[in-house]
């Protein structure tokens, strides 16, 4: 029996995981990538235990897992040093069941595309929506190489997303967040060091190591969207964060200006009335773009990606109804995080003296009252779980718990 077509837009974590999910669901899966080769755009991800117990749907949790560089105590310090609060990498794994992962988003893209038969993710395929088709119809989209029809897209192409354009022409899309951010990898630092985020005054830092002994560091600054620096990013970076504690001058020194990526940050202030129209489902930035702050912009993409596919039966006709409950699913959740992630950076990049200081002591005083009251604001987030593993739709996968 013919396999239905499924057709992803964007080979991005989303995608990926979209495409891997499908495929493993029984459906017959194309990536389309406008870039022409797989390396991602950004330095490091983390992922959280509900991501992980999303891609273990896919089997490929442990795979994960095994990268997880975090052990012993970070925290969040001030520009000069001070510990505000300290954290231990068991208390996370032990609240949430697992531990955080960083990783470079390389090894991510490299795992899920090893999950697709060879030749189902091309390259240097701009693709266009020119029918989002219907009950009646397939979905069409057309690329400089042909058109392609299919009975499933999945809109991940990013947080300027044509396809949700073309579903959603009347919403206003992203807004500007009001500050901008940096990201860089760098080889390992010959002093030991331990993870970190520290926050100043209208700026941010975190130093993150990674398993195979590099950094990754990620800054935040209060500033008018579009800007550039008047040299390179590296040198707006020492300018901003320069005098911080070590290891920041020591990254920066060690940072080749090219490497410095430096991208506005833009949220989905306002829902989408859905996430799919007629056959196409939008997911990841795509369709809820949220600010870093809590770092789940990834993780709830590759949430997303699992549970449309649990929603998605290969032998389904017409997938309307798999598609709404996919957006009953999947728009309250991203939303509620959404807003949670602005309000945690709005408190991130206070430029008010006064107000940092209520912020550091009302810290620091929750973190002295142990680490399960700092660990709270990521309850109903990281403690997610899957509908049940993405598997094919056998009687044995798909009937009732």
């Amino acid at each position: 029996m013919e396999l239905p077509r499924a057709v992803v837009i964007g080979a991005g974590i989303g995608g990926l995981t979209a495409a891997a999910a499908l495929h493993r669901r029984g459906w017959s899966v194309t990536v389309l990538e406008r870039a022409a080769t797989l390396e991602p755009v950004g330095a490091g991800i983390s992922l959280a235990p509900n991501a992980q117990r999303a891609l273990d749907a896919i089997d490929l949790g442990d795979d994960v897992r095994a990268l997880a560089a975090w052990q012993g105590d970070g925290g969040l310090r001030t520009p000069g040093g001070r510990w505000l609060s300290r954290m231990d990498s068991a208390a996370a794994a032990e609240r949430f069941g697992g531990p955080l992962v960083l990783l470079h988003r390389a090894a991510v893209v490299g795992l899920l595309a090893s999950r697709l038969p060879e030749g189902r993710v091309r390259t240097a395929a701009a693709a266009e929506l020119t029918d989002p088709g219907a009950a009646d119809r397939p979905a069409r989209v057309t690329t400089a190489d042909g058109a392609y029809e299919a009975e499933l897209v999945v809109g991940a192409d990013g947080i300027h997303s044509a396809f949700r354009r073309a579903l959603f022409p009347a919403h206003p899309g992203p807004r500007y967040a009001g500050f901008t951010t940096w990201r860089v990898v760098i080889p390992a630092l010959e002093r030991p060091f331990a993870p970190h985020e520290t926050w100043g005054k209208g700026r941010i830092w975190g130093t993150q190591p990674l398993k195979d002994g590099r950094v990754y560091a990620y800054a935040a600054a209060v500033a008018p969207p579009g800007g550039h620096a008047p040299d390179d990013e590296r040198a707006e970076l020492l300018r901003l964060f320069g005098d911080w504690h070590r290891p920041v001058p020591d990254i920066l020194a060690a940072a080749p200006p090219p490497d410095v990526l430096r991208h506005d940050i833009r949220f989905m202030a306002e829902a989408l009335p859905a996430y799919h129209r007629g056959r196409v489902a939008l997911l990841g930035d795509a369709a809820h773009p949220m600010a870093p702050a809590m770092g789940q912009g990834g993780n709830q993409a590759i949430e997303d990606a699992v549970v449309l596919a649990h929603h998605l039966a290969p032998d389904a006709a017409d997938p309307s109804a798999a598609l709404a409950a996919y957006t009953r699913d999947r728009l309250p959740r991203t939303m509620d995080i959404v807003r949670r992630s602005a309000r945690t950076a709005r408190m991130t990049t206070l430029t008010s003296t006064p107000a940092i200081a209520l912020r550091n002591t009302t810290i620091a005083a929750f973190s002295r009252l142990g680490p399960g009251l700092v660990l709270r604001g990521f309850d109903g987030i990281a403690d997610w779980h899957p509908p049940h593993p993405t598997g094919p739709a056998t009687a044995a996968t798909t009937r009732p718990a």
